[in-house]
């Protein structure tokens, strides 16, 4: 039996992601840090598909002990494919963020983010049809006014995920690494950025995708041998793009 683990699965581009995937058939392993939530999630892939194998995993990966545990305890399981989605953002000029949600937030969007590609990357790249899909975000290939650290996160990401991309490429690796790069999309990302307890998308943004349409893009890109999944920032189409960043192969003597 194979897997997709998908982290920050409990709402959201997560969530959605999920029944994506179990309407394709795909056993999942989903991880969160809400016990009860997970549960719920549970309990509706049921209801597509009773065949379904769902392992879920309580977990904050924003805790550095957490991630290597974490990873660990999915060693008995054979992964197809792997989706970093957990994340989160922060509205706030850099003299005024909070800095102990900034770094909860630097240890989730890069550290774990790295931590367990890097891991996957080891145990699969010889392993056919493996993908890795990171999650990033139009941050992170426009800097957002008031918004300048978390996007500096998901530059990261994309450039990270890129550049692993263009790795596993010249080592000729079966795996595929992608990034998807959403722009607004409706989910709690908008109340945790904002430290708020409610946040309405419509009437407040001018434009954004719901959370199912960007899990349908996510799958767009899964389906496609392209490197990054972007959201248009103007007309908010998806694009499958070849790797955005320059990538320089180093010269050996």
């Amino acid at each position: 039996m194979k897997y997709t683990v998908i982290t920050g699965a409990s709402s959201g581009i997560g969530y959605e992601a999920a029944l994506a995937f179990a309407a394709r058939g795909k056993h999942l392993i989903l991880a969160a840090r809400r016990t009860e939530e997970l549960e719920k999630l549970k309990s509706k892939l049921a209801d597509i598909d009773k065949s379904l194998d769902v392992v879920i995993r309580t977990v904050d990966l924003s805790v550095s002990a957490n991630v290597h545990e974490f990873y660990e305890s999915l060693q008995g399981y054979s992964i197809e494919t792997w989706i970093n989605n957990a994340g989160f953002g922060n509205f706030a000029s850099v003299g005024e963020q909070n800095l102990h949600k900034i770094e909860q937030m630097l240890h989730l969007n890069i550290e774990a983010l790295t931590i367990l590609s890097s891991l996957y990357v080891r145990d699969y790249a010889e392993v056919a049809g493996t993908q890795i899909i990171n999650i990033s975000s139009g941050g992170g290939y426009t800097i957002v006014a008031d918004a300048v650290t978390y996007c500096a996160t998901k530059f990261y990401v994309s450039a990270f995920t890129e550049g692993l991309a263009q790795e596993l490429k010249g080592k000729k690796a079966a795996m595929q690494a992608k990034v998807l790069a959403p722009a607004a999309t409706e989910t709690e990302f908008a109340k945790r950025s904002f430290d708020v307890d409610q946040f309405e998308y419509e009437g407040t943004v001018p434009k954004f995708h719901t959370a199912e349409q960007m899990a349908g893009f996510l799958l767009e890109l899964y389906d496609s041998e392209n490197v990054v999944g972007i959201v248009n920032g103007v007309t908010y189409d998806f694009e499958l793009r070849d790797p955005i960043y320059p990538y320089a192969t180093r010269t050996r003597n």
